[in-house]
């Protein structure tokens, strides 16, 4: 491609953001917490030695091949999916690179979640050349959850344009609401890594012959509560300063949300608990953890910005500059 005709496409491009940046945007969040879900199949499957070789699926094949039956299959449709999000990926950096300097916030987390992909691929590879050890598993799903934060922060940023990106006000919520938002965030990814621990303590290897921790797993399993107890009283307490504080519609049901998730993904933590894992309350708890991610970053947020939200109420102007 010419230089002239490379001008004329970025020309084309938007200058602000529009329903499909929006799109990709969300599209961008759900593929980050679908792979979450694959990859949590492809370990309670037994299927994480599937295809037992990396970047190939065995030492002859790239693809999976017949003798490697159903975990075959499982583990290189999980890694099939990586390319559905490097497209998704690449779009979202397409659509926003018209405007890169007046919206140098949505290009670079458009890269950050691009960059995320090889380092995740690369990681996924260690998993298989230490054959699944627990800790190098628990960092996979870790940065997962750090792209799904950084997913969810996208969409947010997404729904504003280049004009309201530019006014700085005052956050939605009171310094209270603001201080119960933050914390609530900072229980929530505690509450995971305690949970990628009790996880590498468990029985759900992802292989027959894999390795665990060897930590005690009734012990970290409750200091995993812990923090779930101080998460599950910090969000009520937000909801009720939320209610009384009057807060813009739009970050009370960010903050019931948030509440709806934690309850659920505690409900979910408890049962499968109690009747010993479960490989489908298992898979449903980790759809709940990236939920509760995404949840938990949207509500502080949502709270916390110092960006217009559409919808909100003008407030008093900050003078900040727009970086």
């Amino acid at each position: 491609m010419t230089l002239p005709a490379l001008s004329r496409l970025t020309d084309a491009l938007p200058r602000t953001t529009t329903p499909v940046v929006r799109r990709l945007a969300v599209a961008s969040l759900v593929s980050q917490i679908a792979i979450v879900v694959t990859g949590g199949a492809v370990r309670l499957t037994a299927s994480g030695l599937g295809c037992p070789e990396w970047p190939r699926c065995t030492a002859d094949s790239i693809i999976t091949t017949p003798e490697m039956g159903f975990h075959g299959v499982i583990e290189f449709g999980n890694r099939l999916l990586t390319f559905v999000l490097v497209v998704i990926a690449v779009a979202m950096i397409v659509s926003v690179l018209g405007m890169r300097r007046q919206r140098k916030d949505l290009f670079r987390l458009s890269i950050g979640l691009f960059l995320g992909i090889p380092a995740q691929a690369v990681i996924g590879g260690i998993t298989v050349w230490t054959d699944l050890n627990p800790w190098v598993v628990g960092l996979h799903f870790v940065v997962s959850m750090i792209l799904v934060a950084v997913a969810t922060v996208l969409v947010n940023r997404a729904r504003i344009d280049t004009e309201q990106y530019r006014t700085p006000r005052l956050p939605a919520a009171p310094p209270l609401l603001r201080q119960l938002l933050v914390t609530s965030t900072v229980l929530t990814s505690i509450t995971i890594l305690l949970g990628v621990v009790v996880t590498g303590s468990g029985p759900h290897a992802g292989d027959h012959g894999a390795a665990r921790n060897g930590l005690d797993s009734d012990l970290v399993t409750r200091l995993h509560a812990l923090p779930v107890y101080l998460l599950v009283a910090t969000v009520a307490l937000a909801v009720v300063v939320a209610y009384r504080a009057g807060v813009h519609a739009r970050l009370r049901r960010a903050v019931v949300l948030l509440a709806a998730i934690v309850l659920a993904q505690g409900i979910i933590g408890y049962v499968q608990h109690f009747l010993h894992l479960p490989v489908a309350l298992v898979a449903l708890h980790m759809l709940g953890a990236s939920l509760l991610m995404a949840a938990a970053v949207h509500a502080q947020y949502t709270g916390t910005t110092r960006r217009t939200l559409p919808g909100t109420p003008a407030g008093a102007r900050v003078p900040q500059a727009v970086s």
